[in-house]
């Protein structure tokens, strides 16, 4: 019984994994108003490093539209205006020698469609990563059920348990989509 019990935990862990990594992702896409996931993670070169600009720089939202960004060391300002040119989300940095500002316009219709086609895949992929953690696990409890480590009563309520959390989770990352979608077709 333990057996099962460790297969659906792992399932269950690799499918809330899932979710983060599609969180995480839907944060970066650019909606109506300003948020600091769009720019953090960006690499900037420092001194031959690679960096994310969240450990260079504090970057505020002072407004729906506005980032700032406020480099710790100001000889690095030139380097991350650079970087946050050749980026693609949409606005031009606006470099003062002590800050960086960037206000986001609101996207067009044709960009707010493009970018919902690319949330849908995404979502779509979230998904898909999903079932396959469902199906790596009804392949252990089969594996499992050949080998008479359990029986065929307990290998139907194993496949039954994970089809629900399956339900569950892919339900929640239809919520997030759904929700992220809203957000960005708001004007």
């Amino acid at each position: 019984m333990t057996e099962i019990a460790d297969i659906l935990r792992d399932a269950q862990r690799r499918m809330n994994q899932s979710v983060e990594v599609l969180k995480q992702d839907l944060s970066t896409y650019r909606t109506g108003r300003a948020s600091v996931s769009l720019v953090e993670n960006i690499s900037v070169d420092y001194h031959g490093s690679a960096m994310p600009l969240q450990q260079l720089a504090t970057i505020n939202m002072p407004e729906a539209r506005l980032l700032v960004i406020q480099p710790w060391d100001k000889s690095i300002l030139p380097e991350i205006e650079k970087v946050l040119i050749q980026s693609d989300f949409g606005a031009s940095p606006n470099n003062d020698g002590n800050v960086i500002r960037i206000n986001l316009p609101a996207p067009s219709e044709e960009r707010r469609n493009e970018l919902i086609k690319t949330l849908n895949k995404r979502v779509e992929d979230g998904r898909l990563a999903v079932r396959n953690v469902r199906r790596d696990a009804n392949e252990k409890i089969k594996s499992s059920e050949k080998q008479k480590s359990i029986s065929q009563d307990e290998s139907h309520r194993a496949q039954s348990e994970i089809q629900k959390v399956t339900d569950l989770i892919i339900s929640e990352i239809d919520k997030i989509g759904e929700s992220k979608e809203n957000e960005m077709l708001e004007v």
